[in-house]
């Protein structure tokens, strides 16, 4: 449960933070060094780092909110809302996803999470081709429903489960990596007397999901191959197709999905990595099989009276693809990145040049229009049983529809939190608390988004030296590396092959 106390709110400022001077400094240099190569970044990833140059600074908007109580003012910035690399936004959009999930569709269920990672070629194959993606999931979640549903005891026709699926392009070490985060129930929905019922199910052995990732990998190569996209040789392995570079994001892609540097004198070459703990020998239990690249786990579960392991589940799997606490500068100008988790063979760092470290930033931006989150069965938006298993009662034949459309204006859809709300539910911040008197009657008196009028508030607030425009934090300590005898000793260019 959230605390009861609440902290005041506090602006923060993205221009002092590493994250954004990395950006202002070397994405120009990075776009001049394309164009002396006459290419040049597609149109969405050019506004991907646009906005968020502009994201939390005041000078491109704000808005303006008083306490009717004591006349405090303070101002707001606005936020870019993208879904590339931006922690602030990102971080938000976790909140949100969360509270959905927790509190309107997996209510009270069971849940395992079930995270199928690619073969290397086939994560850039559908970086390149992303339309694929769709039929690729529909494959993958059918195999999965039916091994529940078979597994319950029943026929496919006798009953139906749930699932959401996140799609996440990141990787721990910045990396392009296309996988899937499964939120499955535990059981399955079966109509008994005009109602719907929940069974629960015994959790897969070692064996299930063997079959399973066997399944999924073979269902996969037979679409992808009658498609044209892949070959097979004689080992079942997949072999690269020519892909047209229509532009210069292919060549960031494919780099940044095999670990290797994009820019600079040492294109082409594997990143720099360290290694600070011993290797060791990865284990094979239970919930998870692997087989030719294809890596299928499932050893994480929430008890339907676990809400708060739910949510940190489901923060887990929606979170942003760079954590700023985890990124460092070297005193030689290189950029370390710390991994969540260490690889088995003791890597804990990759380190980059800064224009590598911009590349690898494009090379995550999602394509425009390609939907992240995915609901699949009984939590699919044409379920006929949607409204009867979830707690929001939202879906074809719900009770709720009429009365909705009747008692409100807005249409009918999951109302998304506010700003606010964001704030309060992730970082236990009520933005509309006064930070002077503490009562809670702050109010927005005016959204201001013309130049001339920001430029006059701003350069007030500077004549007055009032807080708002202050510039006196400093960025975020470097991270030491670890006590060893000579650094360039253990920073090695690695040719051992990353985790997944």
């Amino acid at each position: 449960m959230l605390a009861t106390h609440t902290h005041i709110y506090k602006r923060h400022r993205p221009e002092h933070t590493l994250l954004y001077q990395l950006v202002e400094h070397h994405y120009p240099e990075f776009l001049e060094q394309l164009s002396r190569q006459v290419k040049s970044l597609p149109r969405h990833v050019e506004k991907e780092f646009e906005e968020f140059l502009k994201c939390g600074r005041l000078g491109h908007g704000f808005l303006r909110v008083v306490c009717d109580d004591c006349k405090h003012e303070k101002l707001l910035a606005f936020s870019c809302k993208k879904r590339g690399f931006c922690p602030r936004c990102g971080t938000r959009r976790m909140a949100e996803s969360a509270k959905l999930l927790v509190d309107d569709v997996l209510h009270e269920y069971p849940v395992r999470q079930w995270v199928l990672s690619l073969p290397i070629p086939l994560r850039l194959l559908l970086a390149r081709y992303p339309k694929y993606l769709s039929n690729i999931m529909q494959i993958i979640h059918r195999a999965i429903a039916t091994d529940i549903i078979h597994r319950a005891g029943y026929l496919k026709k006798q009953a139906n489960t749930g699932a959401v699926t996140y799609i996440q392009r990141f990787g721990s070490a910045l990396n392009l990596n296309i996988h899937f985060h499964m939120l499955f129930l535990e059981g399955v929905i079966t109509q008994e007397c005009g109602q719907s019922k929940f069974k629960c199910i015994k959790a897969p052995n070692h064996n299930d999901m063997e079959s399973l990732v066997n399944v999924i990998s073979h269902r996969i190569a037979i679409y992808l191959e009658k498609a044209g996209l892949i070959q097979r040789n004689i080992d079942n392995t997949f072999l690269d197709l020519p892909m047209d570079d229509e532009d210069s994001l292919l060549p960031l892609q494919a780099a940044s999905v095999n670990y290797r540097m994009a820019v600079g004198p040492d294109t082409g070459k594997k990143v720099f990595a360290l290694q600070t703990l011993p290797a060791k020998d990865e284990q094979h239990y239970g919930q998870l099989a692997q087989i030719n690249g294809f890596s299928l786990h499932a050893g994480v579960i929430a008890d339907s009276h676990q809400a708060n392991k739910l949510e940190r589940l489901c923060r887990y799997i929606a979170r942003p693809a760079i954590s700023e606490q985890r990124l460092s500068l070297t005193n030689s100008g290189k950029v370390r990145y710390e991994l969540k988790t260490p690889y088995s063979n003791g890597t804990t760092h990759v380190s980059f040049s800064p224009l590598d470290f911009v590349s690898k930033l494009a090379a995550l931006v999602p394509p425009p229009r390609l939907n992240l989150t995915r609901f699949y069965g009984v939590f699919a938006s044409n379920s006929h049983v949607r409204a009867e298993v979830t707690a929001s009662q939202r879906g074809k034949n719900s009770p709720r529809l009429a009365e909705h459309l009747i008692d409100s204006d807005k249409p009918y859809h999951a109302r998304s939190m506010s700003w606010a709300q964001r704030l309060k539910r992730v970082f236990n911040i009520d933005i509309t608390q006064c930070e002077v008197c503490e009562k809670f009657n702050v109010k927005i008196i005016a959204c201001i988004t013309d130049a001339s009028v920001i430029n006059k508030i701003l350069s007030y607030l500077e004549k007055q030296n009032l807080p708002e425009t202050d510039n006196d934090s400093l960025m975020p300590p470097l991270r030491a590396p670890p006590d060893i005898a000579t650094f360039s000793d253990y920073i090695i260019q690695h040719d051992f092959d990353f985790g997944a």
